[in-house]
């Protein structure tokens, strides 16, 4: 009974040991990301006016276009959606087309995008949807499972129209 008493302490020491390894192994992998998006929202309060920011979303769809997507809000309250580029070293671009801020009243909401995809391609399941760049277009990139088989389809973000015939993924 003795030895069992001496193990539990072990045995428990060794569980919160791994445990703490491995959320250390985790803020270490997920440092540069966090980072990124730091970054990227002050570059939109600091340049697009954005004083509340409730969802920042990171678009990655060729290697030299990386963006940072921002939805929130400026000092008069107005939706906005802000785009932040990146290189491919985890940087602000800089440069012309580093940031582009639009208010969401002169584009395509998440909700509007979503009515027009039910309307457009019913009977599929969403998998993602998130706003990003595509062939130098702000728009969204909807990611879709339709008859077993995953499509990738682009939306403009000014007017929620598609943008080419998408992509078809192949199967395994």
């Amino acid at each position: 009974m003795k030895k069992r008493r001496k193990w539990l302490p072990l045995g428990i020491s060794l569980v919160l040991l791994l445990l703490f390894g491995l959320s250390q192994f985790y803020a270490y992998i997920m440092k540069d990301q966090w980072n990124e998006r730091s970054e990227a929202k002050e570059i939109a309060r600091a340049r697009a006016g954005l004083t509340e920011i409730s969802k920042a979303q990171k678009s990655v769809w060729d290697e030299n276009a990386i963006y940072w997507v921002l939805t929130g809000k400026n000092d008069a309250g107005t939706e906005m959606m802000v785009w932040v580029r990146f290189t491919r070293e985890g940087q602000p671009a800089g440069g012309e087309n580093d940031l582009y801020a639009e208010e969401l009243s002169k584009g395509t909401s998440e909700a509007q995008i979503r009515d027009i995809i039910a309307d457009q391609l019913p009977g599929i399941t969403i998998k993602r949807l998130l706003p990003g760049v595509y062939n130098g277009e702000y728009a969204w990139q909807l990611f879709y499972k339709k008859d077993g088989r995953f499509y990738y389809s682009f939306y403009r973000f000014t007017d929620g129209s598609a943008i080419g015939e998408g992509y078809s993924l192949p199967n395994r």
